[in-house]
Parts: C-alpha cells; structure tokens; sequence
C-alpha cells in the first residue's frame, strides 16, 4: 500500500494470485524529469529541431482521427474499471497516487498474444496493455509496467507515441505532405530513436511506482524469454547485456545500430542493465529519500541546462562504454595516437582492445582482441 493511499489486500482477482499489501512510498508534485533519462531529453531536442518535424506535427496534429482510436479501444477492447481487471484498475490508480498524477487515464486490455504495452493520444492519454502482457505477467510484475506507462503520460510521451504510430501505419496517407518521402523517413527514424530513449525512462518510472527492482527484472525476462523463470537468472541475464556492449569491432558495433533501427524498443538486456544502473545510484537513492525534482518549478526550468545536462551524461556513457565503435570516438576526443594505423588496418583494427595492444607498425595485419568471440 502506498503512504496515504491505495494498497491491494492479499486476496485473488482475475486469476491473479497477489502479493500481501505493503507500503509504498509516494512522490508528491514529482517533475517527470526526476527520472527522464538524459538520452530521452536529448534525443527528444534533436528531434525537435529535426527539418520538417513542426511541419508534421502540426498537419498530423489536426489530422489524426484521435476520437475514432478512442471508439475503436471502447468497442473492441475491454476497458479497466471496478467491474473489469479489477486489479489492474486498482494497480492504475495506485500508480497515478505515488506519482501524483491526478487525472488517471483510461486503460484498456486488447486481444493480442504478443506481450506489449502502449501509452497513446494527443489531448489525453489512453494506456493499453495485451492479453499476451497479462497473462505473462505476475502481479508485481505488471504494476511496474503499468507504472512504466504512467510514466509516459506524466512526460507527455503520448503525443509523439501517437505520431510515430500513425507515420508509421498510415505512412501512404501522408505522403502528399511537400517534404519527400525520404523526410518522412527520416522523421520517422528520428522519432523511434527518441522513443527507444524514452522506454528507459518509463523503466524508471516503473521501478518507481513497482519500487521492487527483482520484480522490474523479472519482467523483462519475461519479455525476452516467456514465462520460464525456473530456467532464467537475473545475474546471467545482465551478463548478456555486458557481452553485447563490449563485444566484437567495429563491423558488430554498426550491425548493433543496424539491428535496432527499425525496433520500437531498446534490447532488453539493455533495459535491465541501464534500470539496475539507475537503481544503485545516488540519483534513484535521493528520490527514494524524498529529495527531487518539483513539477512547480518545470517553468523555470532552464531548456539550455537541461541539454547541457544530457551532453554531458552522454559523454560521460561514451567515455566509459565498452563498445568498440564508443571507444573510436573516446579516443578521437582524446587523441590517441594510434588512430591513424588503425583506421589504415581496417575494421579489424578497431577489435575492442585498448590502442596499446594494438601493433606499432602498420605493416602487420591485423589481429583479432585476445579473448573475441569468433563464432
């Protein structure tokens, strides 16, 4: 249960075998940009100052059928309430009370098998969750997701959810927008590397409102393995994300970006990492002990700063990732000396090795990093 506020009791709902209640601790007036990432905020200004993007945005935004979603969501979905998926109407309002969002918007479970989740619309926000996520689900579980979508709606994630849903479904409609459909693309590109960045802070928000890390991690799991808990470990798990960042040259680094262009979400190896990452740190800790950023003072909240803020978090990711294609561009900032012969040598010379290991002549060929996984 939450301090001053909702809380489940021990009884089954739906199916749902639930946890005894305990408390939560609440965040009143908390500012979404207590737990934004700083990439989300970055990719976000980037996108925004994206060729076209205002042009899109306004002409979508009076276009977009948003009441027919609503009646489309109200007559072939269930809505949450008292009298349907009780538990989760109760996991929905307990989520907008710790995070103190006083307008608590609609949700709906659609038939789907595929585990997934969305927050939606322009004027206000519609959460939907799939009958593949539900049932996947334990209770903890799912409240950290419907505290991840919770999150989005207090960032104001909606709106752009919205566009890129409808750019990218309805892509031939909107091609006599005078841009080309390479701005298009480009637009749509933008906008899902912006969204990609602000699943980690829905994470956050998730953990948040769930405030029971194994339970986020469990989640995710899940989603990357199906309900087989008794075969998964969480240290194993994480293990595979420290793999994926360091492994490989130069060649695997631009397949990574390749792969996950055309993904709505980050790897979720990924998500577990960066949300365990946030979990230990002095930043969750102090929000934790009542100390964060107010919504009152979002107005006077510095737009400068705040992209001074995430360039200097992504620098701070960059210099200390072990990507090998994250560690070229360290080296360019800092100068190594050796760039030059690598570049030379090919992508083989950018093996994730540190520049001394690498061979002073640039006459030898290159050699792959002692230790690579050559499979």
């Amino acid at each position: 249960m939450s301090e001053d506020g909702h809380g489940n009791s021990g009884r089954e709902n739906g199916g749902h075998e639930q946890v005894p209640s305990r408390q939560r601790r609440r965040f009143p007036g908390i500012s979404s940009r207590a737990y934004e990432h700083p990439a989300d905020r970055s990719a976000l200004v980037a996108l925004r100052k994206l060729s076209g993007f205002d042009t899109v945005f306004k002409a979508l935004s009076g276009l977009l059928p948003e009441r027919s979603l609503r009646l489309l969501f109200l007559s072939d979905s269930v809505r949450v309430s008292d009298q349907q998926f009780s538990h989760l109407n109760d996991m929905l309002r307990d989520a907008c009370h710790i995070l103190d969002l006083e307008k608590v918007p609609p949700m709906y479970v659609t038939q789907d098998p595929q585990p997934n989740a969305m927050c939606i619309g322009l004027d206000e926000p519609i959460i939907v969750l799939t009958t593949g996520l539900v049932e996947l689900l334990d209770e903890e579980e799912m409240r950290a997701v419907v505290g991840h979508e919770v999150g989005h709606a207090l960032s104001g994630h909606s709106v752009y959810r919205t566009i890129l849903l409808f750019l990218t479904s309805l892509a031939l409609k909107v091609a006599w927008i005078p841009l080309g459909n390479l701005a298009i693309l480009a637009i749509v590109t933008a906008l899902r590397e912006w969204f990609r960045k602000s699943e980690l802070s829905a994470d956050r928000a998730g953990l948040l409102v769930g405030q029971d890390l194994r339970a986020s991690m469990r989640g995710l799991m899940k989603i990357a393995g199906g309900n087989h808990l008794h075969e998964m470990n969480v240290d194993a798990f994480l293990k595979q994300a420290e793999e994926y960042e360091a492994g490989g040259d130069l060649r695997d680094s631009v397949l990574k970006i390749l792969n996950v262009l055309p993904r709505s979400h980050p790897f979720t190896t990924v998500r577990a990492a960066e949300l365990k990452k946030w979990a230990e740190s002095r930043d969750h800790q102090r929000i934790m002990d009542g100390h964060y950023p107010r919504r009152e003072e979002d107005k006077d909240t510095s737009v400068t700063d705040s992209f001074r803020e995430s360039a200097a978090s992504y620098a701070g990711n960059v210099k200390a990732s072990k990507d090998p294609l994250m560690k070229l561009v360290s080296d360019l900032a800092g100068g190594a000396g050796d760039l030059g012969g690598r570049v030379r040598r090919g992508f083989g010379g950018f093996a994730s090795t540190t520049p001394q290991d690498q061979p002073s002549s640039d006459d030898q060929p290159p050699t792959d990093a002692p230790g690579r996984n050559t499979d």
